[in-house]
Order: structure tokens, then C-alpha cells, then sequence
């Protein structure tokens, strides 16, 4: 499974591990990546996301045809 949202685009980040003594070490920061299926109404269909809690929260608020589309076009998802 690819740690990537297809709705909001977010991704691994790595950054620092830094210790009481001001050492550092790499890490990684993943996102809350979550697999879930919605329905699409307007084509009948069910369409299965790799999403972040955050691109829930979005089609919550806008609704998911309008963020399939909006992820489309920034180029985040090729097809649905």
C-alpha cells in the first residue's frame, strides 16, 4: 500500500529524532493513511480511496464527487 492520499496528496516527510542531549538521528513522519470505499451515486459504482484522515474529513465537507475531481486535476489520482 502506497503511503500517499489521493485526495489531499500528502506523503512520508522525514525530519529529526532529537535527543535530551541534542542528538540526532532520522526518522520518518508518515500520514494516517487509511484504505476506505465510498459509493459514487452519480455512476453507481463503489470507488476504493487510499486516504488520509484529513481528505475524510474534505469529502465530508465538500462532498466526493467535487474531490475526486479537485484531486484529479492537481494530478494526485488518474482515474476513479
Amino acid at each position: 500500500m502506497s503511503k500517499v492520499c489521493e485526495i489531499t496528496g500528502k506523503k512520508l516527510m522525514s525530519g529529526n529524532n532529537v535527543s535530551k542531549s541534542h542528538n540526532r538521528t532520522k526518522r520518518m513522519f508518515y500520514p494516517n493513511i487509511k484504505v476506505k470505499k465510498y459509493f459514487l451515486q452519480d455512476e453507481n459504482k463503489w470507488v476504493k480511496l487510499t486516504i488520509s484522515a484529513s481528505g475524510m474529513k474534505k469529502i465530508a465537507k465538500v462532498g466526493l464527487k467535487k474531490a475526486l475531481e479537485d484531486a484529479k486535476q492537481k494530478g494526485y489520482i488518474t482515474k476513479y
